[in-house]
C-alpha cells in the first residue's frame, strides 16, 4: 500500500487518495478527494433569497430551494470524504470603492449597481459587505476548516488568493455549486481553465440569473469547451466512502 500523502502536517486517509470515476458529460473523470475542492459560488441572500439584490433586480429566484438542498447533500459528502471547501461572496464596501467607478465596466454592467441607481433608496444595501444582501443563506454556514474567499468581480480567481489556497493543498479538480450558473460560476471555471485546473459543475446545484435557456447555454460551453457536467447524485455517489483494496 502507497504511504499516506503528506501536506502541511496532515496525513491523508487512504481513501482520500483512491481514484474515483465521476460521470460526467461530455465524458468521465477520474479524480481523487484529495486533490478535489468543492467551490459553493455566491450563496448569498443577494442571489438566492426573496428581497436580495436578483429578485429587486427582477431575476426568478423562486426555484433556488431545491439548488440549496443539492449543495447540502453535496457539502456533506465533499466534507466525509476529506475534500476542502471553499465560499465565494461576491460584493464590495459599503461606499462601493471596490466596485469601480464610472471608468469601470462593472460600473456600468453590474446589476446591482444599476438597480441602486435606478432606486437610489436602495444604496448601500445590495452586496453591502456586513449587510443581509452580502450574507451565505443560513442554510448554508460555512464550518471550521471551510475557506472563505470574498471577490469584488464575477471571476474567483480575479484579485482573490483563491488560487493560492488551492496550490497550496495540491488540489488539482475544482467541482463548483452556487450561483448563477451563467455568470460567476462559468466565469471562475473558465478562468480555472487557463490556470490548468480540471472544472466539474454540478448542474441541479446550481441556477442560472435570467430564462432557463442561459443556464443550458452556459452548460453547453463549459462541457463543450471548459470543463465537465455532472449531478449531485452522481458526485455523492462517487464520493461515498468505501473501502479501499490494500
Amino acid at each position: 500500500m502507497n504511504a499516506p500523502a503528506q501536506l502541511s502536517g496532515y496525513a491523508f486517509p487512504a481513501a482520500t487518495q483512491a481514484a474515483r470515476t465521476l460521470p460526467a458529460r461530455p465524458e468521465a473523470l477520474s479524480l481523487k478527494a484529495c486533490e478535489t475542492a468543492l467551490v459553493v459560488v455566491d450563496m448569498q441572500n443577494a442571489y438566492a433569497s426573496l428581497g436580495g439584490y436578483l429578485d429587486l433586480a427582477g431575476f426568478d429566484v423562486s426555484s433556488t430551494g431545491p439548488v440549496i438542498a443539492n449543495i447540502q447533500k453535496a457539502l456533506a459528502i465533499a466534507r466525509a470524504a476529506g475534500m476542502p471547501v471553499v465560499f465565494f461572496q461576491n460584493g464590495w464596501d459599503q461606499d462601493y470603492v471596490e466596485a469601480g467607478g464610472p471608468g469601470s465596466p462593472n460600473w456600468h454592467k453590474s446589476n446591482a449597481l444599476k438597480t441602486m441607481r435606478q432606486r437610489p433608496e436602495l444604496q448601500g444595501t445590495l452586496l453591502a459587505k456586513g449587510g443581509w444582501d452580502y450574507a451565505l443563506v443560513d442554510e448554508l454556514t460555512p464550518r471550521p476548516g471551510d475557506m472563505v474567499v470574498p471577490k469584488t468581480r464575477y471571476s474567483g480567481f480575479f484579485n482573490t488568493n483563491f488560487d493560492s489556497l488551492m496550490r497550496s493543498r495540491g488540489i488539482r479538480n475544482l467541482v463548483f455549486t452556487g450561483i448563477a450558473t451563467n455568470v460567476c460560476v462559468e466565469s471562475t471555471l473558465r478562468d480555472g481553465f487557463f490556470l490548468e485546473y480540471f472544472g466539474v459543475v454540478l448542474a441541479d446545484a446550481t441556477h442560472q440569473a435570467g430564462p432557463t435557456f442561459a443556464q443550458q447555454a452556459a452548460l453547453f460551453n463549459i462541457e463543450t469547451f471548459f470543463g465537465w457536467v455532472s449531478s449531485v447524485d452522481d458526485f455523492c455517489a462517487t464520493f461515498t466512502e468505501q473501502d479501499v483494496p490494500a
